[in-house]
């Protein structure tokens, strides 16, 4: 199938064999430029971008990560050592917990104490499953603790009040001897737990209680004047926010609370197929339709974002509020034969695409989008891991977060693109390459890059500041189908291999495959 450039270069072609060989030759030597410029730098790309998020949904807890410390299935205190030991190679930087929806009707008094004393309760919101809150505050900060993270605590606005948050925030980080404080240290942690962000309600919009924007900004305002932490171990307090294109919740609260009560607003934003919830299209097995319709979503979101950063500047010019996208992803109709409130989906190629192109976008809006979430960790819509008794295996979108670790508090460097052409398919059009470039923390230029096209290469002239690099290192994803995927049976259908770059002609040159993600170390 003839290349785009070759596609756009025919019209000038003179006929005949051996013109049209010319011209086929003409067009296959030009190259998209690629240009990194170091020497203009942007902001930090907050290492908390790479969030991770597990709810108490079907098995995203129970069975996924925790099994117990009786469990036959290897674990430390609980918590599966396979899944444990492949998170942290994501160097995952914050977990948020436990909800979600699962959030505001979670209380925390029922899951401290002696696990076989602890209350069951229904899980309402996922499946109408039981709940037996063997998972609990001590249990999640084990797990903080064993991945090297953070904890990021979502509280129960929806079904509690302000003193159930304000207690438990003390239970948590009380280091007096009051009563609570001393409930902790009898229930086996002596020390006060860190914890570095707390939430107040969850989609207070939908599932967390309906509201309309003034009325929860009041009910924020309140909460959050109880929540109370000694000097040191006092977390950054958020507020739920939108989801979607709304852009309402963003001008209420950042104009009606002060940054002194709200470091941040949350936001919600997931990636359907067909953009129906009805249906929302297939995992597997979808067309190509689906595949663009699903990547152009990251166009939409950078679109929208800039909306909400011009409300965000209005309303706090000094940049004290940060915008947190603390549940995104694809979501797909549930796995046949699956739990439909489980939200089990298979994992391919196309959602490693994905989230390289949402990185793409946040890195580009650092400046305010600190922290963002993926949904979920693990074996629920968009999983790091997915798990089957004792089996576990990594998904495609797994090895696109391991890739892009060294954009993890890198300091943003701008991209400029030429000769980059346009990916349509059924009515959509986005850009064929995407791009997106860092100087990590240890000093190297990094550089991520997305081809959308599921069928055409593209030929890449490399560039830093103007002039060829003089090489490159790095690796790429991708794989021969478009649902292209990771299975119990065979692991390694999607993983990362070594690419190389060629000099012609004096410039650093770089194929980068159809349906695919790459990353690279540059040398100017």
């Amino acid at each position: 199938m003839p290349t785009p450039a070759l596609r756009r270069a025919w019209p000038a072609c003179a006929r005949g064999l051996t013109a049209l060989a010319l011209c086929a030759a003409t067009a296959l030597a030009q190259a998209v430029q690629v240009d990194l410029r170091p020497e203009q730098p942007g902001p930090v790309i907050a290492r908390h971008i790479y969030g991770q998020f597990a709810e108490h949904l079907g098995t995203g807890i129970y069975e996924g990560l925790w099994v117990g410390p009786h469990s036959p299935i290897p674990n430390r205190r609980g918590w599966r050592i396979d899944v444990v030991d492949a998170l942290k190679a994501l160097k995952v930087p914050v977990v948020r917990w436990p909800g979600g929806c699962f959030a505001d009707e979670y209380h925390w008094r029922d899951g401290i104490g002696p696990r076989d004393q602890r209350p069951v309760r229904v899980n309402t919101n996922w499946g109408g499953v039981a709940e037996p809150n063997a998972v609990g505050t001590h249990e999640f900060f084990d797990l903080v603790e064993q991945l090297g993270t953070e904890a990021y605590v979502n509280g129960n606005l929806g079904t509690g009040s302000a003193q159930e948050m304000s207690e438990w925030l003390e239970y948590m980080t009380s280091d007096g001897t009051g009563t609570l404080a001393r409930q902790r240290r009898a229930n086996g942690h002596e020390a006060p737990f860190r914890v570095h962000f707390f939430a107040v309600g969850n989609e207070a919009w939908g599932c967390g209680g309906n509201m309309k924007p003034d009325y929860y900004a009041n009910l924020y305002r309140q909460a959050a004047t109880f929540l109370k932490a000694p000097r040191g171990n006092r977390p950054v307090l958020v507020a739920s926010g939108g989801n979607g294109e709304d852009l309402a919740w963003t001008e209420v609260l950042s104009r009606e609370v002060k940054p002194n009560l709200m470091q941040a607003i949350s936001h919600h934003r997931y990636t359907l197929p067909t953009d129906s919830w009805s249906k929302k299209g297939a995992a597997v097995g979808f067309p190509e339709a689906q595949w663009i319709s699903t990547l152009v979503v990251p166009q939409k979101i950078d679109a929208n974002l800039a909306k909400h950063r011009e409300i965000l500047d209005r309303n706090d010019p000094k940049k004290r509020i940060g915008f947190y996208f603390d549940e995104w992803g694809s979501w797909y109709d549930p796995e046949p034969g699956t739990n439909p409130g489980f939200l089990v989906q298979r994992n391919t190629l196309r959602d490693a695409v994905l989230a390289a192109l949402h990185f793409h976008v946040f890195h580009k809006h650092a400046e305010r989008v600190r922290m963002t979430n993926i949904a979920q960790m693990v074996n629920v819509l968009q999983a790091m891991v997915q798990t089957r008794q004792d089996r576990l295996v990594l998904t495609p979108t797994y090895h696109a977060f391991e890739m892009h670790v060294p954009f993890q508090d890198a300091t943003f460097v701008p991209v400029v693109l030429q000769d980059n052409p346009a990916y349509a398919r059924d009515g959509m059009e986005m850009p064929q390459l995407s791009a997106s470039a860092a100087r990590s923390a240890d000093g190297r230029l990094v550089l991520s890059l997305v081809n959308a096209n599921p069928r055409d290469a593209l030929e890449l002239d490399l560039r830093v500041g103007g002039q060829a690099a003089r090489a490159v290192q790095g690796r790429v994803l991708t794989a021969a189908a478009m649902d292209a995927e990771n299975g119990f049976d065979q692991p390694a259908q999607v993983l990362p291999r070594p690419i190389e770059a060629r000099v012609r002609d004096g410039r650093l040159t770089l194929s980068v495959p159809a349906k695919s993600v790459v990353v690279l170390t540059v040398e100017p």
